[in-house]
């Protein structure tokens, strides 16, 4: 992370058409027409989309209000363009860095715009110092509106209790590994006790009616659990996977008739979303590297 902040790195990368090249793989574009119109060609593919405007941890009024006008503006294009789409939105690009009543207002505009356009919001989990803050508005605008669902991310070391706690309020739940660098007090730090406790929470998520699990993995180990879970599970579910990642593979999953739904993040804001998934976690920058080179 150090060497991506440094600027030289940083201009090579957003300055060069290599370097744009390589976003260009992972990020829809800088504007919304353009999350629109890779939204619509994912559709005719057959593939659910969630729209993520690109942008975090803002720490002024505006900015944050700015945020929530732009997730407005897209959810009148998801309704008037019969997009089969939501929206991914982080709470803290919503003011709760600075001000939580803030971001509990904003958050609850959206699902209110998100159910004028009939669809719904999904609240990424961003670092630990969100996490219970981030629960708490979850639970407090879900039981409102009810047309909310939430990320959480395995490795972290309360995601059993949030999963119990959660449950019961309906939605959608994403369930993810977890891309934040974490002490190990917080999180898990083994791969394959990242993996196990994946494993384990995706039954309980997949055996319960009450909520659709929405289960974001690339992991091919993973994938093939869930379907096998699939199998006696009586309600809907969906794989989440991020665009431009093993597409071969998400064909193939909507190929077998299954839902799968594609976080596709637009914005000009692009620089920290790709450098984050290459230098936090190894298994992320692998899946960018085999991506680049055609894997």
């Amino acid at each position: 992370m150090a060497l991506t902040e440094a600027g030289p790195v940083e201009r090579t990368i957003t300055g060069t058409g290599p370097g744009k090249s390589l976003a260009g793989r992972f990020v829809a574009g800088d504007t919304l027409d353009e999350g629109v119109a890779a939204a619509r060609r994912l559709n005719e593919h057959g593939f659910l989309v969630s729209l993520d405007l690109l942008g975090e941890e803002c720490h002024d009024r505006a900015t944050a209000i700015g945020a929530r006008d732009e997730y407005v503006e897209g959810l009148v294009r998801i309704h008037s363009e019969s997009l089969d789409a939501n929206i991914s939105i982080k709470l803290t690009q919503l003011g709760l860095a600075f001000d939580e009543s803030l971001a509990i207002d904003l958050l609850e505009s959206l699902a209110h715009h998100a159910a004028e356009a009939s669809t719904t919001v999904t609240i990424d989990m961003e670092d630990s110092r969100y996490t219970e803050a981030t629960v708490r508005l979850y639970e407090k605008t879900q039981s409102t509106h009810g047309n909310l669902g939430i990320a959480l991310q395995a490795y972290l070391h309360r995601t059993p209790s949030d999963l119990k706690r959660l449950m019961p309020l309906g939605g959608h739940i994403r369930l993810c590994k977890g891309a934040y660098v974490e002490a190990a007090d917080v999180a898990l730090t083994s791969g394959r006790d990242v993996d196990e406790a994946f494993a384990t929470q995706l039954r309980e998520l997949m055996g319960s009616e009450e909520v659709r699990p929405a289960v974001a993995t690339h992991d091919l180990a993973l994938v093939d659990l869930t379907r096998e879970l699939a199998r006696s599970r009586n309600g809907p579910f969906e794989f989440q996977m991020l665009y431009g990642i093993r597409t071969t593979l998400q064909h193939e999953l909507v190929d077998a008739g299954l839902a799968v739904r594609i976080y596709l993040p637009f914005g000009s804001k692009w620089y920290p979303y790709l450098t984050r998934r290459l230098a936090e976690r190894p298994s992320n920058a692998w899946f960018f590297v085999r991506s680049v080179f055609g894997g």
